[in-house]
């Protein structure tokens, strides 16, 4: 396998510190930018989310057109907080009420594109605690400089925390390194150079994220990845190095729910493909066990894998940016 792509197309944000250049190749190509937070109680990170991105580019410098935040129906005060700081507040169940309604991230991300405006929108995670701007320019400006390049994924050092104040400097993206990269390796070797496939990071041109499906759980990273590389190529891919990502890690159990999730996106994309014939369909129950009272009870985690279609295929999204 050659590495051309990994010299090519990785980048380091301090590669597009000149933020006034950025604002006038947005003008020249008169383009709009939007960005995304998807969220589910983030209360205690929004607002700083929020706050820096606003004074830092829309105020000081005009590259975001706007902030919409997208919400999975927190029970706490995350949507009142986004809208107290200038965000564009959505429910999700509120967008496009017609079609049947699920929960996840995937489902915040895909109604999004209906509810923005952005002819390249930037989605970045809600639980941040390190949150700077580059996050959202480093993102955006590959799309800028670089015709070919249509989606741009972070990447970065994952420090993970243990306990209340401990942070060790490696540890982070377990989940990839046990499950994604194994999986792009056996079937894909020229993706094992997108550094962190499941980061939640990343931009795009509006005439991408609207020409793919997306699942409604923790697939959507790698169902994305697969979907752009097999529809365009990969090098309409690059990456960003952003330096540093601190947030709330999860235990092994909640990990192995999410690799559970991840390898049956995989897995079916593949069969869609034609890469794999499965004999049976996938079994869709996660098994763990808990003991209880000297004994081992099942807990059972079950996907539904609902999976919603291109957004330009419906209706509505059509009618609303004259698709027809």
């Amino acid at each position: 396998m050659k590495n051309d792509w990994l010299k090519k197309n990785t980048f380091h944000y301090s590669e597009f510190n000149d933020l006034g250049r950025l604002v006038d190749l947005k003008r020249e190509k008169n383009l709009k930018i939007s960005l995304c937070l998807p969220t589910l109680n983030e209360e205690k990170t929004i607002a700083k989310e929020i706050l820096i991105m606003k004074s830092e580019l829309m105020t000081r410098y005009p590259l975001l057109d706007e902030i919409v935040v997208v919400d999975s129906g927190s029970t706490d005060k995350t949507r009142e907080i986004a809208r107290a700081f200038g965000a564009d507040v959505y429910k999700a169940t509120d967008i496009l009420p017609g079609l049947e309604n699920f929960k996840g991230k995937g489902e915040n991300l895909w109604k999004a594109l209906y509810v923005t405006e952005g002819d390249i929108i930037v989605y970045l995670d809600a639980d941040i605690k390190n949150i700077h701007h580059r996050f959202a320019y480093a993102l955006i400006a590959p799309l800028l400089f670089y015709d070919n390049v249509k989606y741009v994924k972070a990447f970065y050092d994952r420090p993970i925390t243990i306990g209340k104040n401990k942070i060790r400097p490696t540890g982070g993206g377990r989940v990839t390194e046990l499950v994604i990269r194994p999986l792009f390796s056996l079937y894909f070797p020229e993706l094992t150079q997108i550094m962190q496939p499941l980061s939640g990071e990343y931009a795009g041109s509006r005439e991408v994220f609207e020409a793919i499906p997306f699942p409604i759980g923790y697939g959507v990273e790698t169902s994305m990845i697969l979907d752009i590389y097999e529809k365009w190529g990969l090098d309409v891919i690059a990456q960003v190095d952003l330096d540093k990502r601190i947030h709330r890690n999860q235990d092994t159990r909640a990990l192995g729910k999410m690799a559970f999730v991840i390898m049956m996106t995989f897995i079916n994309r593949q069969k869609n493909l034609g890469l794999i014939k499965l004999k049976n369909d996938l079994f869709r129950e996660m098994i763990q066990y808990n003991l209880v009272k000297d004994e081992y009870s099942p807990d059972i985690f079950k996907i539904e894998g609902h999976e919603r279609p291109p957004i330009i295929e419906i209706p509505e999204y059509r009618h609303k940016f004259n698709k027809n």
